[in-house]
């Protein structure tokens, strides 16, 4: 099985921009369509943003026209790259990749990386 390893989060004041990565190993992910979710305590996992192995990128209505998701292939990693963060914005994030047709919420995504903290502060 894949296994996906984030980092690249950290305190950020409100405003600021922050690049999240996350390294697949062990199984390639180019065919596979790869997201970003996040979850605060009390609070069930929220869907940030997906791409599709073709490059078609969707993103939460929450996150729109802040964050945008990319892949890099030949490296076998996705990024997050987020802007103009909130305080609403403060979570772990996590990586996730799906090899079903249309993935279309968390359950479908079988293989999760351990998240990384992101804190923004006001």
């Amino acid at each position: 099985q894949v296994q996906l390893v984030e980092s690249g989060g950290g305190l950020v004041q409100a405003g600021d921009s922050l690049t999240l990565s996350c390294a697949a190993s062990g199984r390639t992910v180019g065919s596979a369509v790869l997201a970003w979710f996040r979850q605060t305590p009390g609070k069930e996992r929220e869907f940030v943003a997906r791409i599709r192995r073709n490059g078609d990128e969707y993103s939460g209505d929450s996150v729109k026209e802040r964050f945008t998701i990319s892949r890099d292939n030949a490296k076998n990693t996705v990024y997050l790259q987020m802007n103009s963060l909130k305080p609403e914005d403060t979570a772990v994030y996590y990586c996730a990749a799906s090899w079903l047709r249309g993935p279309v919420r968390a359950s479908d995504f079988g293989s999760w990386g351990q998240g990384t903290q992101v804190t923004v502060s006001s």
